[in-house]
């Protein structure tokens, strides 16, 4: 299957809605072309097809967890390269050496490490 590198581009991996719509509209308001996802597995679906410039990911997710979607992540050779931000309530779950943005998110600081990351 072929995948498409999409330039200046964000996946929102964040299962409550409310979230997941602002983080899209500011991300869209900041000139990004932005993907969303529900869950894990929705996140690795658009992941087979698209590469993105960063993913934004929430932790704790119906379905498919955050760590298991960085997990997959990292154990392919495609997807390891893709700065990953995590986003969550709870640090502490949070694996080793990605930058973390602890709900609720600050706005300004995501958008910084965003343009820092693509």
């Amino acid at each position: 299957m072929m995948t498409i590198e999409v330039a200046r581009s964000v996946l929102i991996v964040e299962d409550e809605t409310e979230l997941r719509d602002s983080l899209r509209e500011v991300m869209e308001d900041e000139g990004y072309t932005v993907l969303v996802a529900a869950d894990g597995r929705e996140a690795l679906e658009h992941l087979s097809t698209v590469r993105p410039s960063v993913v934004i990911l929430d932790l704790i997710m119906p379905v498919m967890s955050g760590n298991e979607v960085y997990d997959a992540m990292q154990a392919d050779p495609e997807l390891a390269g893709i700065p990953v931000i995590i986003s969550t309530s709870d640090p502490s779950q949070s694996p080793s050496g990605v930058p973390i943005m602890k709900k609720p998110v600050n706005i300004r600081r995501l958008i910084e490490l965003v343009a820092q990351l693509c």
